[in-house]
């Protein structure tokens, strides 16, 4: 999904988290439509584990520091699994290699993404969604400083380990502000689905709609100032 900044692209990230993650707390959803369709949500509900990085701070004057950052955000994740560490179902060797993510040791970063998947298959015996905000960020500050060439050879690896030849992964949701073409970064990805503010699928989840809008100024009793807001707001249209 590639949409403008502020328009609640990590956001929804995270309520795809809180929704799919097992051991998710129901209840942040009672009262909302998704609630009422309950087969759904018996069916997916707290029923995968989630691999959730933000790439928005894989920034620096340098590759190598670009890359730093990133072994952080990983780690960071990582951490976050720590009871993988101990886990009775997880191979030895894949302990080992969490060791060395969580101490920062580990180099093989292309392959991190893809690992935290299998390693979660593992304790669980449930594939794993992975959601990537902000998976452009890398890319364009690469661009402002120079090192475009090497930051896209990491992604590429890095993305095609986790989406093409990821045997553990149930789905992936990426989004971003800028469309980065498939031959740059997902080179033999071939069921990658683009979303942009010019598609009309899943429009209305991002931003506010027209009735979003109209509730919002009733709310505070702002009823009058529709046409202000139109005239100040309305520079993005998604689809038609």
């Amino acid at each position: 999904f590639t949409r403008p900044r502020r328009f609640g692209k990590t956001l929804n990230m995270s309520m795809l988290k809180s929704f799919f993650e097992i051991g998710a707390d129901g209840t942040l959803f009672d009262g909302l439509a998704i609630s009422r369709e309950t087969a759904l949500c018996e069916a997916h509900m707290g029923k995968f584990p989630v691999v959730f990085v933000s790439l928005k701070g894989v920034d620096g004057l340098t590759f190598e520091d670009a890359y730093i950052m990133l072994k952080t955000i990983i780690r960071t994740e990582a951490s976050r699994h720590y009871y993988l560490k101990t886990s009775e179902k997880v191979s030895t060797e894949n302990k080992q290699i969490f060791e060395e993510i969580l101490s920062g040791k580990y180099e093989e970063m292309a392959d991190s993404l893809r690992l935290l998947s299998q390693m979660l298959f593992q304790h669980y015996g449930q594939k794993a969604v992975l959601l990537i905000d902000e998976y452009d960020v890398p890319l364009d500050k690469a661009f402002q400083h120079g090192y475009y060439r090497e930051m896209v050879a990491l992604i590429r690896s890095l993305f095609g380990q986790a989406l093409k030849t990821n045997d553990f992964l149930q789905f992936a949701v990426l989004t971003g502000c800028l469309r980065v073409s498939k031959e740059s970064i997902f080179t033999g990805i071939n069921n990658l689905k683009v979303d942009t503010i010019t598609d009309t699928r899943y429009d209305e989840y991002f931003g506010f709609t027209e009735a979003d809008v109209k509730k919002l100024l009733a709310d505070y009793g702002m009823e009058y100032a529709l046409e202000d807001m139109r005239a100040w707001y309305d520079g993005y249209h998604y689809g038609n």
